[in-house]
């Protein structure tokens, strides 16, 4: 009897073998590096795609960054510690901002005017002590007035008081990966051990353009009126430069004049970090330079979307025979502009997958190459969920399984 049970089961599981592992649509063995077309991808040109040399900026450090992926197109001693004046207010604005998305406080806060605030040296808003003052105002006070005291009592009523503010400011610096950055006051008046570098703050400001696009749209206001005074944005390139939309200008004698902007065109958002000009007029040329230069020869190329099916592999013993896999985030790469014709991807999936699937982990990963450099790699997610499959599957695929490797043993 037990005899006749073995052989009935054989005999289904073959017989379920015959019928699904040996289908027209089965997919192949999931151990194989695959090549994987982009969506526009057409012959490779004759030419290599040449680059100049970045152009020569009068400063004492700079950096050119595609916001899209973070890759430093040109910079000239970006990881040297230098004062950034009023660049500061871009990590007090990123600690506001932290603060109106976690609905510590809100846009519309009465916020009252301290004595300290109202005394507070260099640019001012012109608020007095005893005022109440919306935090929208004081948010315009301190990016497009750069005013001092604004940014006084944003600090105050985020953390109590300006020392306590900045505690909050080194370590979100810390966790933005800043890890050569230290601030002593909120407004960057001129204090020891208080510096920052190239490098870090186009990370902070990458961030600041990421994390907060419903806040970003402050940097772009040109024009500044309160208690009857109409101030302007310092940032020269808003009138001068087609496509700017922020951030920030700072100087004082010992920092010199620094600036850093962000700019869009043809889908490519850059982003300008310059550190130590001598003038505000060559601190907005020096922007323009490195704005041209960018653009002209560089571009930001989306390769794949997120949550797309990019392959399927083969599942064994899943209630499904194909699991769909994609990335979770899209894979954006910076490239010399007409290079996205050389661009090669490659998919790796994991060998033997096993049900049950869970949608979002990891069971291989992508990599895109630019002459036989990798410019870009992300995970390979599953897609769906797929749950462990029946007692017949299981066998049935288990002799499938052991076909496969005997017919792979064969071919090599």
């Amino acid at each position: 009897m037990r005899k006749l049970i073995i052989v009935t089961l054989l005999g289904l599981s073959c017989l379920f073998v015959e019928q699904t592992t040996f289908s027209q649509d089965s997919s192949p063995i999931p151990d194989s590096t695959l090549s994987l077309p982009l969506p526009t991808q057409t012959s490779a040109p004759q030419q290599p795609v040449l680059i100049p040399k970045a152009p020569t900026i009068d400063a004492k450090g700079y950096v050119l960054m595609d916001v899209a992926t973070g890759n430093i197109i040109a910079q000239s001693n970006m990881d040297e510690r230098l004062e950034p004046a009023s660049l500061t207010k871009l990590m007090s604005t990123y600690v506001v901002f932290g603060a109106l998305q976690s609905k510590t406080i809100t846009l519309d806060d009465q916020v009252r005017v301290s004595e300290t605030a109202w005394h507070a040296e260099g640019s001012r808003m012109f608020i007095k002590e005893g005022d109440n003052v919306k935090v929208s105002d004081l948010i315009q006070g301190d990016i497009v007035a750069s005013g001092n005291d604004a940014t006084i009592a944003l600090s105050e009523h985020v953390a109590g008081s300006e020392a306590s503010f900045v505690e909050m400011m080194n370590s979100q610096a810390q966790r933005l990966g800043m890890t050569s950055s230290h601030f002593v006051d909120a407004t960057g008046l001129p204090a020891d051990d208080h510096y920052t570098t190239p490098k870090d703050l186009s990370i902070l400001a990458r961030a600041i353009i990421l994390n907060f696009p419903d806040q970003y749209h402050w940097f772009s206001e040109k024009w500044f009126d309160y208690a009857g005074i109409k101030q302007p944005n310092r940032n020269r390139l808003l009138w001068q430069y087609p496509g700017t939309d922020g951030l920030k200008t700072g100087h004082t004698d010992a920092a010199g004049y620094c600036l850093i902007a962000s700019a869009v065109k043809d889908n490519t958002r850059l982003l300008a970090v310059v550190m130590g000009a001598p003038s505000d007029k060559e601190r907005a040329a020096d922007a323009i330079k490195l704005f041209t230069y960018g653009f002209r020869f560089f571009q930001s190329t989306k390769l794949y979307d997120a949550n797309v099916e990019l392959t399927t592999t083969r599942v064994w013993k899943g209630e499904k025979q194909n699991v769909k896999l994609g990335i979770a985030a899209p894979i954006n790469v910076t490239l010399p502009v007409g290079a996205q014709k050389l661009v090669k991807t490659a998919i790796e999936v994991n060998p033997n997958i096993v049900a049950p699937i869970v949608k979002g982990q990891t069971y291989g990963k992508v990599t895109a190459s630019y002459e036989g450099k990798v410019v870009a790699t992300a995970p390979l997610i599953a897609l769906e969920d797929i749950s462990k499959g029946g007692f017949f599957r299981g066998i049935s695929d288990s002799i499938s399984k052991a076909f496969h490797r005997l017919f792979e043993k064969e071919q090599n």
